[in-house]
């Protein structure tokens, strides 16, 4: 490896310590030893290819104690190499350092080709520094911090002209900088203490170099780990070093303020890479950048000097606005680089969406600043400036009036036909985020009767939005459509176009599905379109069917992966809006549905549970006919058969229970039966047992307790009281969700005061623990009783890669309560308990003394006396 090139020595430097992240160096003693003689022949010879050789390898394989959890294995592997590399690296860190100071100090500064492996070794040396004390401050580097720390501080005070005169030589002078700041930041993070006598100097250091470095982007590295350094230091103990007088208004003027005004590299990006830049600049993805990281240090420095940085930033900004007043056209910049200051220091509430600032009133400068680049009749002019100003109005909505921000709407719907990506997408955004304002007590601000007369025009203008190029899937856009359409009032005048506009994108995407965020917002405007159109004009359902059916014929035709289980969930909701008879087309789906190849997609399941679900309430009689039941049943089986997927054979199971008659499914109950009993002997997991006690409850409800018992018992004899013992009791008390919760307490209570088995004077046991559990459900809080096991997942079914299943939340099942008619469950029980002991008064008390424990007692006599009710 190190006779090879450079390129092929860091290929072979990265596969050794991918060999070695897995086998060093318990499995690999002989690597560090190998590594370090090699270090020190090299450096008798100043051969600096294999040294730069060497400690790449050692900079890969000691990269593992920056990332991973501190722990007992991993300190003995760092202790083990902290021992044999530790001292090598401080000789070769040295000596490197003095032959940079002989070559610098030559004339005519060293050649540059001599330089550069030397730069390159200190820069891993500097690396391989931040991974041994990652952790925490090694003995060895304690006692020579000073050898380390005098040559960090000069490689950031002084010059290499004949390096740093090209741009390959200032980039590579500039990494070891920045590979510096790093490590004294570092030790600012963690080892504080034994740093500070350093500190002085090493802050002084850091500013000088701040104020010196250049806004090229070539640069960017070294002035934002700088800048990280100085915001360490201004929130820490130490931030007296920015106390001195004009020290704070010195770095807003020749730090802060040049790293935060646009440079070329933004308008390009702006221009090029509109999703990279909102990225940046609008979801906070710019932690690496000048801008952002100089607002970080001013927030830093505020922390501890709040008036001061407030006072001196006020200024700034009024003489930015000034500069801009005097000349709009040429000094643009000076605004944008304002209203990003506003925006970037703004505090934001805990927990909420209201946003604060001291710099500004945010209303006048709203009226001042940001109003006239919104009321600009030309949307295209100054795009960069139209899209601070948006921004602005989207950070600080929550403030700005309704009167004042409903004025602007028209002028936001207008912005939506700019033709700069980003400006569109702000507009989008900001129309989004202002139909989210809620008032105190959670009052939307802006209803339907607000935006209502003017959604022919935004629809309008959000579709024809999507037209503009490199916007085609612009995610802000659909994510608008969406926001709009779940809170205007949809008529047919605009139900219609809008249903058109979406399946016309929808055949788009489907020729090349490669944006899951957009996508997931169109099916999701498509799902409320139809939820909220439909149901208010049933007439619609045709229409949307006849628009929708060809591209989801297209996608089950195609085999769209990406889209089958949104088809599905479509398909659903269409279904269920259908009264019956169910139609020959989707009759036809019905028997593409039943087939197995159809489930052979994990990810598809849930979707197509949905749709099966969806079927049985809308067609029970169809489900009856040519042998569909039986295939239904098929698939319930084979779905409860696996851990991973349990719980949608329940779904499916419980949906034929509530929907078909008890003369329909009691031939095919023995088989269920056995099925079910078969899961629970070989994988009772806690998550099957709950699903089976709601089962039990729910075929309880809708076909009585006597056709539970027979039925059970007809699999083998008594085997419905071992069930109940084993599994009913244990896990009723586990089960959560409101409606289930009801459903299983008023089963069990039913049990209990009317089936025979139960009643049986041999039974008495039984049917105490069997209260016991009823009222430990009813009477604790969730978390006192439900002890979450994690299923571990069933890895064999999960090997491989598979689309994953996403819900749409606008197509969901309504959850609906199969007991209307019970409104309370803990009044039931004890009107219930109170009905049945009056039947043979003096039995159940002894009962309930001998089988419930005292706080269930106590818990239960409670609710006697809420009820009024008494257990004779």
């Amino acid at each position: 490896m190190l006779s090879s090139s450079p390129r092929i020595q860091s290929q072979l430097s990265e596969a050794l310590a991918v060999i070695g992240k897995h086998d060093f160096p318990k499995s690999w003693p002989t690597l560090l030893p190998e590594l370090v003689s090699n270090l020190q022949k090299a450096a008798q010879s100043s051969d600096y290819a294999s040294i730069n050789g060497i400690l790449g390898t050692a900079n890969s394989i000691f990269k593992k104690f920056r990332y991973q959890y501190k722990t007992n294995d991993l300190l003995l592997d760092l202790k083990y190499c902290l021992d044999n590399f530790a001292a090598p690296l401080l000789d070769i860190f040295l000596k490197t350092a003095s032959l940079i100071d002989s070559t610098a100090s030559s004339p005519g500064g060293g050649s540059p080709a001599t330089l550069q492996p030397l730069f390159e070794s200190q820069r891993l040396c500097c690396r391989i520094f931040y991974s041994l004390n990652f952790q925490e401050l090694p003995e060895f580097f304690e006692d020579h911090m000073k050898e380390w720390m005098g040559e960090f501080r000069k490689y950031l005070t002084t010059n290499y002209p004949s390096l740093e005169s090209s741009g390959d030589g200032l980039a590579l002078v500039d990494q070891l900088r920045a590979a510096v700041c790093e490590n004294i930041s570092l030790y600012m993070e963690k080892n504080e203490e034994e740093f500070q006598g350093y500190l002085n100097d090493f802050a002084s250091a850091v500013w000088s170099l701040l104020t010196n470095v250049s806004q090229s982007s070539s640069r960017d590295k070294l002035a934002v780990t700088a800048m990280k350094f100085l915001t360490t230091v201004s929130t820490s103990v130490h931030h007296t070093l920015f106390a001195s007088e004009g020290v704070i208004p010195q770095i807003c003027q020749s730090i802060v303020i040049p790293n935060v005004r646009l440079r070329d590299e933004d308008e390009e990006l702006f221009e090029m890479n509109y999703i990279e830049f909102i990225r940046r600049d609008m979801e906070g993805s710019d932690l690496d950048t000048r801008r952002r990281i100089a607002c970080e240090l001013l927030k830093g420095i505020a922390t501890n000097y709040k008036k001061q940085v407030t006072d001196i930033v006020s200024l700034q900004i009024q003489n930015l606005l000034s500069s801009f007043a005097t000349n709009p056209s040429a000094n643009w910049k000076d605004k944008d680089c304002a209203i990003y200051l506003v925006v970037s220091l703004a505090t934001k509430k805990a927990g909420g969406t209201l946003v604060s600032t001291d710099l500004v009133d945010v209303q006048s400068f709203f009226l001042s600043v940001i109003v006239p680049e919104l009321q600009s009749q030309d949307v295209n002019g100054f795009p960069m400036l139209k899209a601070g100003a948006l921004k602005f109005f989207t950070t600080f909505r929550g403030l700005i009036q309704k009167p004042v921000a409903f004025q602007l709407f028209p002028d936001l719907v207008r912005f939506l036909g700019a033709e700069s990506n980003v400006v569109h997408s702000y507009a989008a955004s900001c129309i989004e985020k202002l139909l989210l304002v809620k008032d105190e007590g959670g009052k939307a601000r802006y209803t339907s009767a607000d935006i209502t007369p003017c959604v022919p025009v935004l629809m309008n203008n959000l579709f024809n939005s999507l037209k503009f190029p490199e916007s085609e899937e612009n995610q802000y856009i659909m994510k608008c459509i969406l926001r709009v359409l779940a809170v205007a009032d949809i008529s047919s005048e605009i139900a219609g176009p809008c249903i058109a506009g979406l399946t016309s994108i929808l055949n788009e995407v489907c020729k090349n599905p490669r944006n899951p965020i957009f996508n997931h917002y169109l099916f999701e405007s498509v799902a409320i379109l139809i939820r909220r159109a439909c149901e208010r004009d049933a007439s619609l359902i045709s229409a949307f069917e006849g628009s929708l059916f060809p591209s989801l014929q297209t996608i089950l035709a195609n085999d769209v992966t990406e889209f089958l289980p949104y088809a599905f969930q479509l398909l659903a909701q269409l279904v269920e809006l259908n009264k019956p008879p169910i139609s020959p087309s989707y009759m036809q789906i019905f028997v593409l549905l039943l087939s197995p190849d159809s489930w052979r997609r994990s990810s598809n399941v849930p979707a197509l549970v949905r749709l099966l679900q969806a079927f049985l309430q809308k067609a029970p009689n169809e489900v009856n006919q040519e042998g569909r039941l039986n295939q239904v049943l098929g698939i319930f089986n084979m779905l409860v058969s696996s851990a991973s997927s349990d719980e949608q054979g329940f779904y499916v199971l419980n949906t034929v229970i509530e929907n078909l008659e008890y003369g329909v499914i009691s031939p095919y109950m023995g088989n269920i039966w056995n099925v079910l009993f078969m899961r629970l002997q070989n994988n009772r997991t806690v998550k099957f047992q709950k699903s089976l006690v709601i089962f039990m409850s729910l075929f309880l409800i809708k076909h009585g307790a006597t056709n539970l018992v027979d039925t059970m018992n007809a699999v083998q004899d008594n085997i419905f009281l071992v069930i109940l013992e084993q599994f009913w009791i244990p896990n009723l008390k586990l089960i959560t969700g409101a409606i289930e919760l009801k459903l299983t307490a008023v089963a069990s209570t039913r049990l209990i005061c009317e089936s025979p088995v139960l009643l049986d004077p041999a039974a008495a046991r039984l049917w105490g623990k069997m209260l016991d559990s009823i009222v430990t459900l009813l009477s604790r809080p969730e978390q006192d009783r439900v002890e979450e096991e994690p299923e571990m997942p069933d890895i064999a079914e999960n090997v491989g890669y598979t689309a994953t299943f996403v819900k749409l939340y606008n197509a969901g099942k309504r959850e609906e309560d199969p007991l209307t008619d019970v409104k309370d469950p803990k009044q039931f029980l004890v009107a219930s308990l109170a009905k049945l002991s009056a039947l043979t008064p003096g039995r159940y008390p002894q009962i309930i003394n001998e089988n419930l424990e005292p706080a269930n007692q106590a818990a239960l006599l409670q609710l006697c006396g809420i009820y009024n009710c008494q257990i004779v």
